[in-house]
């Protein structure tokens, strides 16, 4: 089965062709960042349209190279939510007009679910039940994941998001966007033996986070240093990337614990984090998996990965479009036909 993927949730065009018998056989990238970088943050309406430009020539090129024609697809997936509206329905309108066009299934596939089941597309693979991190600029979640489309969110922030926390941090220490590879490029300079910044929600049980105090202690340390050396930044920058590596690997321990689960899976933006996947190595020696780097942030070939899987099980999408802007991760089922 050949299933294209579309992906294009926020300011990522990715298209991808997944193989049932060879894998990710093709796939392609455009990403906003350089556009977006001079507002220090992602505009919805330049997002779309850009993704309006850009997501066919991109489809076409990606399949021309492959050497696979529109009528060899046996499927499509896209990214139906969450993610920005308005982005969304440029790849979802895409894709449910070739799926009609070509008569073949398509299917809208849940963004999170997507990054949460990409570690499957290298070996070793985890297996199901595992526990998985999602961390990225908008969500820090630990699920625990008993079967495809079964899925119970069992820690969260209830504030910002660890990705958001870097951004946050990268703004205030002058660095650019996006903020999460800039301050970990720079904490690579620090002390680490400098500041002792807290690890929050550590002190009591449960598995929810909160990173909101965090950036404001980091705040008040850079605002009595200021207006700081070259040096003082990166320390900041090494105290503020290990009191959020610290964290997720703490409360990771404790969800493994918790479920009685074996591995954990991460997933999501920041888990392209060197040290963060150093360290949960180190703390849970062969029990992590993650997806390629290269798949970390948003990209179409999990979003063909997981439209594949679903499919496969017998699941399709109706002819009208539904895009969700927020929809969070347990409310998935499994829907097969018949």
């Amino acid at each position: 089965m050949r299933v294209l993927g579309i992906e294009t949730s926020c300011d990522e065009t990715g298209v991808a062709l997944y193989d049932s018998a060879a894998g990710i056989v093709a796939e392609a990238l455009y990403s906003q960042v350089k556009m977006h970088a001079e507002y220090g943050g992602v505009v919805p309406e330049l997002a779309s349209r850009d993704h309006v430009r850009k997501t066919v020539p991109l489809l076409t090129d990606m399949l021309s190279r492959a050497g696979v024609a529109l009528k060899d697809l046996d499927g499509i997936a896209y990214t139906a939510g969450p993610g920005l509206i308005g982005a969304l329905m440029v790849g979802a309108s895409i894709g449910r007009s070739l799926a009609w066009a070509l008569d073949v299934p398509a299917i809208g596939v849940h963004h999170m679910e997507a990054h949460l089941l990409a570690p499957l597309l290298r070996q070793p693979q985890p297996e199901l039940p595992f526990v998985a991190l999602l961390v990225s600029g908008g969500h820090t979640q630990l699920i625990r994941a008993d079967a495809l489309g079964s899925y119970r969110i069992i820690g969260e922030s209830i504030d910002d998001a660890a990705g958001e926390a870097f951004d946050k941090t990268a703004k205030m220490l002058g660095l650019g966007y996006p903020g999460g590879p800039a301050v970990a490029r720079l904490a690579t300079l620090g002390d680490s033996a400098r500041f002792k910044f807290p690890r929050p929600m550590t002190d009591r049980p449960g598995l929810d986070f909160s990173f909101s105090g965090l950036k404001t202690f980091t705040l008040n340390t850079i605002e009595r240093l200021r207006p700081g050396t070259d040096q003082d930044k990166a320390d900041v920058a090494r105290a503020f990337e290990d009191a959020v590596v610290d964290t997720l690997v703490i409360k990771c321990g404790r969800a493994l614990e918790q479920t009685g689960f074996r591995q954990l899976v991460m997933a999501g933006g920041v888990a392209a984090n060197l040290r963060l996947r150093a360290a949960l190595d180190a703390a849970l020696p062969g029990r992590v998996f993650y997806a390629p780097a290269e798949l970390c942030t948003d990209n179409g070939a999990m979003v063909a990965f997981a439209g594949y899987l679903r499919l496969a099980a017998g699941e399709s999408a109706p002819l009208a479009i539904d895009t969700r802007a927020r929809w969070p991760l347990d409310e998935l089922t499994l829907k097969q036909d018949g």
